[in-house]
């Protein structure tokens, strides 16, 4: 299986990192690279994530962090469609 980041998730990824370092400088690093490692893992577990809200897509939640990773399996390549807030309103 490969991993590839859609522009949406990317830019939620930096968006989530430019919060992070307006708050909390001093982990910031820290977490955002907990977050961009943790889709790395459905390399070999894609299913490993639950079924999503939006039809097509899985989500796979951080037990450590209030972030939702949602993502689709598309042959054998898992997508990175987004990364949320656990609090976010999705799919809208």
């Amino acid at each position: 299986m490969q991993v590839r980041w859609t522009s949406a998730a990317a830019e939620d990824l930096e968006s989530i990192a430019n919060y992070l370092f307006e708050k909390t400088p001093e982990s910031a690093a820290r977490l955002i690279r907990e977050i961009y490692n943790v889709p790395s893992t459905l390399k070999s577990s894609p299913k490993r994530g639950r079924v999503g809200k939006k039809e097509g897509t899985r989500e796979l939640v951080m037990p450590s962090l209030p972030y939702v990773i949602v993502y689709q399996v598309m042959g054998d390549t898992v997508y990175i469609v987004r990364i949320l807030h656990s609090s976010q309103d999705w799919p809208r």
